[in-house]
């Protein structure tokens, strides 16, 4: 079959690794020469690398570029984790169909950003999902999906690499029918009832409102965990005086407390407690004027953590 990947990221660079390997002709790639992924290359440099032919992302927009997809005879159109909105002309230009992998399990999670609004709102599974692509935003019928649990160790991070490690499989299981027979390709509809898209903010634009429970501070903290690379989210922040603090992590102490909230308390081990409106959360590493620092050297029992909205 012949292949058109627009992506970009992490999960554009895995799935240029997957067809890369194939018995399938990768047509080109259609990516940005500066959006990196894992590892620091683009996935424009890894095309480049593996001698692809490659097509400025901003494409996607022009009408007129579906011509060269009907004369390269594109079979499928993949868009991994691309954030241009895709001409309605280049999604029905593939013989077989153009297939978006959705980091999070439509319809309930369409938009941007899913695995951090679903640690947010404190969901216990997440999934990804692989679908038919049409004019609307995540609003195509559904290939395959595939689900799993999340804990509270899962980051933005963990589960954003679940997702894309699943979603390889799902692709993988496309192309195998695809190549075998593309009228057997599942169509399920979704349940557009059910939808809730999420647009590129941050909750209370990155403000971390301590008037919270203890649970909603961790959640809030652990969803723009992205490290070791940049959070697409806004990282979590208060103001202690003139100063902005940023936190990176925070842990449940299970211990209530009766203090204001955002009051700075005792020492607990390396960590500083901090009063949420039921419990204190431990803070043990923050980031000020953009360099980190121990919290207990930063936030001393007594002062008062601030926020705005």
């Amino acid at each position: 079959m012949n292949i058109l990947l627009v992506g970009e990221e992490s999960a554009g660079a895995q799935t240029l690794k997957l067809l890369a390997q194939s018995s399938h002709r990768l047509v080109g790639v259609m990516a940005s020469p500066t959006r990196t992924s894992a590892g620091g290359m683009t996935v424009w440099q890894h095309a480049e690398k593996l001698g692809c032919r490659a097509w400025p992302a901003e494409l996607v927009k022009d009408p007129h570029f579906a011509e060269m997809i009907k004369e390269e005879e594109v079979d499928v159109l993949l868009n991994v984790h691309s954030l241009f909105v895709i001409k309605k002309e280049l999604i029905e230009a593939p013989r077989f169909g153009s297939f978006n992998l959705h980091p999070g399990p439509l319809p309930r999670y369409a938009g941007l950003n899913a695995p951090s609004w679903a640690i947010y709102r404190g969901e216990h599974r997440h999934g990804v999902t692989l679908h038919w692509m049409l004019a609307g935003i995540d609003t195509g019928p559904i290939v395959s999906q595939a689900l799993f649990d999340m804990g509270e160790t899962d980051t933005g991070f963990s589960v954003s690499a679940k997702c894309i490690r699943l979603g390889m499989q799902l692709i993988k299981q496309l192309l195998d029918t695809a190549a075998v027979d593309p009228s057997e390709i599942p169509a399920i509809e979704q349940d557009l009832t059910q939808r809730e898209y999420f647009g590129r903010g941050t909750p209370d634009d990155g403000w971390l409102a301590w008037s919270r429970s203890a649970r909603e501070v961790f959640n809030f903290v652990r969803a723009a965990d992205y490290s070791p690379f940049p959070s697409p989210w806004r990282t979590p922040r208060s103001r202690l005086g003139e100063s902005e603090i940023v936190f990176g992590k925070v842990e449940l102490t299970g211990q209530p407390c009766d203090a204001p909230p955002g009051t700075i308390g005792q020492p607990d081990r390396e960590r500083i407690k901090v009063a949420c409106a039921d419990e204190w959360v431990a803070v043990n590493r923050v980031m000020i004027n953009g360099q980190y620092a121990n919290a207990i050297d930063i936030l001393k029992p007594g002062g008062r953590l601030e926020w705005e909205k």
